[in-house]
Formats: C-alpha cells, structure tokens, sequence
C-alpha cells in the first residue's frame, strides 16, 4: 500500500511539472546541440518516449526530418513523429492525435513568421498550450524556441528578400512572458543579433531574454536553469532603465 501511494505521488508530482526547453541555436546533426537533447529526454523520465517533431519554419524540410530522426530515434531511443503542415494537409483530428500522444514536441528553425501564421489559422497553437498544460515537453530551437513567448526576434523576413531586410518582432504563443532572441551571439547574412536586439528593446521595452547558441533554457513551472553544450555559451535578460538597455547574464 505504502508503495503504491508513494508511485501515485510521483505521479502527480511529474504531472504538475510542466516543462519549456528553449535553444537558442546550434546544428544538432552536427551533435552540436547533444548535452541538450539528451536533457531533453531525460526530463520524461521515459525510457522510449514519444517525440513529435514539427518542422513548419523550415517549409517540412525532408533533410531536417531525417537529421531530427538520427538523433532523437537512432541516438537517444526515442519513438519519432512528425506533424508534416505544409506537404500535406492533415485533418484537426490528425492534428490533435498527433499532439496529445506526444511526451515531448520539439519545433525546428527556420522562418518564424509563416509558421506562426499557419498556426494561428490551424489553431494548432492553442493545441500545444493544450499539451503544455496537460504535461507534454515542449521544445525547439531558434524558431521553435521564439514560439513559446510573447514575441520574438526573428529573420524571417530574409527568407523573402535576402538583398534587403530586417529583424522583425514576430508574435508566439504567450505561454512564456517577454521578447525571445536565439542566436544572440551569432548573426543572420552579417547582420548581429546583440546589436540588432539590443535597438528592439529599445524601441518596445519590456523584459527580454536572449540565448546564444549551444546555450538552452529550461523552464520549469515558476523555476528556470541554464544548459549549455559549449562552455562559454550564456543566456541573458535584457531590460531598459533609463533610457538604457541593461544586459544581464543569466547565472548557470
């Protein structure tokens, strides 16, 4: 009896426990990104979980699918899906299976702004609040990590004009609060992420939060850690004070 009371807690406790791994960059198929997909994993608590992967920023690209394959399914012992949106045209039941039979669904890079319109029209975003909330480890990099805040600072219009573009605020889900810039210590066709961010701050305030690549973090209900896979790579707040934007590292 005391067994079974004390596996029924732990089952209520690993319930309550609602995680959001946001990467802010680095190639997994190059095992870049590994110390952090194996966290990943490990956060089930599952031997074989289930993985969904969601690749809509990177226009369900085939190669990235058999990258996210290798490492999560033939690597990391995972059971692998995928939520195909643009090749093909699944009904909302399809959607929901796919989504509420998931213990974990990571979301690729690539452009923000289409997949965020395609998901508000599909209301596959209110879906994955949906599984956020029931349980399901949400995930994804770059793209896939913007998708979890109030905003993000995205390239997604250099994937329209790459001759002459900016960074642009693009809207998530809301699930976590404030403006989400991956890649902080990189850039996109020669143009820096710090700088660019730091002048969006600028201009609309609030709290952001910027995370370099090889660098992830993990939000855990009210609590947040940081991982890396490379050892000077960092996660930052951003928050302007007099006028001021102020650059805060993270502490790990």
């Amino acid at each position: 009896m005391i067994k079974l009371i004390n596996n029924c807690v732990r089952d209520i406790i690993t319930i309550m426990n609602k995680y959001i791994v946001a990467i802010g960059g680095g190639e997994i198929g190059q095992l870049k990104t590994l110390k952090i997909d194996k966290k990943i994993v490990s956060l089930t608590k599952k031997k074989n979980p289930n993985l969904l992967f969601i690749p809509t920023a990177s226009d369900d690209s085939q190669s990235y699918i058999e990258t996210v394959e290798k490492i999560y399914k033939k690597k990391l012992g995972c059971n692998t899906d995928t939520l195909l949106l643009i090749n093909e045209k699944p009904t909302k039941s399809e959607i929901e299976k796919k989504i509420f039979s998931a213990d974990i669904i990571y979301v690729g890079g690539g452009n923000t702004l289409k997949m965020m319109k395609l998901w508000r029209r599909l209301g596959i975003d209110k879906m994955l609040i949906s599984a956020y909330n029931k349980g399901t480890i949400l995930c994804g990099i770059s793209a896939g990590a913007i998708c979890w805040f109030q905003y993000g600072h995205s390239d997604s219009m250099s994937f329209y004009n790459p001759n002459s573009w900016d960074y642009v605020r693009v809207k998530g889900t809301g699930i976590l609060k404030g403006t989400m810039c991956p890649h902080f210590n990189g850039q996109t066709r020669g143009i820096k992420r710090k700088q660019s961010f730091s002048k969006m701050m600028q201009r609309k305030g609030g709290l952001g939060i910027a995370i370099d690549n090889c660098a992830a973090i993990i939000f855990c209900n009210e609590s947040l850690k940081i991982i890396n896979s490379k050892k000077d790579a960092k996660a930052y707040t951003l928050s302007k004070k007099s006028k001021k934007i102020i650059t805060t590292p993270i502490p790990s």
